[in-house]
Formats: C-alpha cells, structure tokens, sequence
C-alpha cells in the first residue's frame, strides 16, 4: 500500500530534522566554513543528492538554524507576554533562558559566536543581524516590564538585567557542568523580580 501525503510529510519533517542536527553538530565542532554539505548527508545518514532534495546548500540549512533559534525567542517573548504581573514576566524569561542554555550549551556559544561574526562576512553577518535583531526586541520588551514595574530609568534597569542574565548565560555554556546555576537563577529573581 502506498504512503499517504501525510505519511510522506512526516518522513520528510523527520529527515529534515536529522539533517539540521547534524548540521549544527558539524557546524559547532568544526565550524560553519569548515564542513561541507557532504559531512553533513554522512553525518544524517544519507546521500548528499537527497540532501540537496531538502536544502539548496550549506546557507540554506543554516539560515534554517537561525530561524528556529529566532522563533524560541519569540517563544519566550509571547509566553512572557501572556502572564500577568511584570515579576512573572522576568521570571519566565530567566527560567527559559537559563533552563535552555543548560539543555544546550553548545549551541548558545555556535549562535553567540554566529552573532559576533565581522561586518566583512557578507555570507554570515546578515544571520547575525537577524539574532542580534531579534535579541533588541526582546530588550526592548523587558524595557516595558521594567516601565511597568515603575522603575525609574526603565532602559538602564533592562541593560543591567540583560548583561546579568547574558553573562550567567555564557557562564553555563562555558563550564555547564561546574556552574551553580540554581543559586544565580534564584539571585537574579531576587534582584529584579520584585513588583
């Protein structure tokens, strides 16, 4: 019996992930400039022709990457949107940051270092541009949160948060074993998530 669309659509979503995976796996151990499209089909398990069925090339997978890195932010801004007091706000995007950071920490250092990449890039600072982009509208959001807690200078209280929560965030990424993630989690509720 032949597969159905949406059996096919599954198998699809499924082999598009496990190309992605290894995408990122190859482009953190070994950089993006160094793996080639042919490392990444023998590290997904398939030929590089049906590769190239789901992907134009190497940019292609990568602006991928960027986009679903994107969305998990926005992910966090919606989710924090939705509650009610500024404190829960802070307090979800804390605990999302801190608890994806620890999931993950290797990725949080390919996207920090995708983010600093120089201008002369042409071929990578436009994904840069899009994460650093989309990092301001999340400040620009904690900047609300910290107006409607009635902070006086709203922006400088967000810069202070985003570099405490950036730096422990690099932090657990660097030494994601050695690092007592709880204790600052609880620390950077306490200084500013007090309505």
């Amino acid at each position: 019996m032949p597969r159905t669309p949406e059996e096919n659509e599954r198998i699809r979503q499924l082999s598009k992930e496990k190309i992605r995976t290894s995408a990122m796996e190859l482009f953190i151990k070994q950089g993006y400039y160094a793996t080639s499209i042919s490392d990444v089909a023998k590290k997904a398990g398939i030929s590089k022709g049906l590769l190239y069925n789901y992907y134009k090339g190497k940019e292609e997978l990568l602006s991928e990457l960027v986009n679903a890195r994107i969305n998990e932010v926005v992910e966090v801004m919606e989710g924090a949107s939705a509650l009610q007091t500024p404190s829960e706000q802070l307090k979800y995007i804390v605990g999302g940051a801190i608890y994806n950071i620890h999931q993950n920490p290797e990725i949080h250092r390919f996207f920090l270092h995708l983010q600093t990449q120089p201008e002369a890039d042409e071929e990578l600072i436009k994904y840069s541009n899009q994460l650093v982009e989309e990092n301001a509208r999340l400040f620009e959001l904690q900047c609300e949160i910290f107006k409607r807690m009635g902070v006086k200078e709203p922006r400088k209280r967000s810069l202070y948060f985003s570099s405490v929560l950036q730096g422990i965030m690099l932090m657990i990424s660097t030494y994601p074993q050695k690092f007592p993630k709880e204790e600052l989690e609880k620390q950077i509720i306490s200084e500013f998530c007090n309505d």
